[in-house]
């Protein structure tokens, strides 16, 4: 199971930090995704990371701004939102992919997800 939090109301270019906490069996083979849906558009990818913490993967529009980084030994995945915009306001979701051969952008690939967190860009 995951359970996301930490999301919140932020002025443009202030940062936010998302948690998701994973319970249950992980494999070293598991992603975890951060996903994001705005009101009116598709749910989109953010960004990934393997569960061994080894490899990463963003989109373009936030490669230079978030980062995202896994609690180790924990079991939380950090998603570290930096110099924010109007246009990331959305609810991010976390998800897993479980027996992920790579970092997948495809929400389908995703088994698990947790709750979302709304995050609120004002400027």
């Amino acid at each position: 199971q995951l359970q996301a939090s930490g999301g919140g109301l932020v002025q443009t270019g202030g940062s936010l930090t998302l948690s998701c906490a994973a319970s249950g069996r992980t494999f070293s083979s598991t992603v975890i995704g951060w996903f994001r849906r705005a009101p009116g558009k598709d749910r989109e990818f953010v960004g990934g990371i393997r569960w061994s913490g080894t490899g990463t993967h963003y989109r373009d529009s936030v490669k230079d701004r978030f980062t995202i980084s896994r609690d180790n030994p924990g079991n939380t995945v950090s998603l570290h939102m930096s110099n924010l915009k109007s246009e990331d306001t959305a609810v991010y979701y976390c998800a897993a992919d479980l027996a992920a051969s790579r970092i997948s952008a495809n929400w389908k690939t995703y088994t698990s997800w947790g709750q979302g967190t709304q995050v609120t860009v004002s400027s």
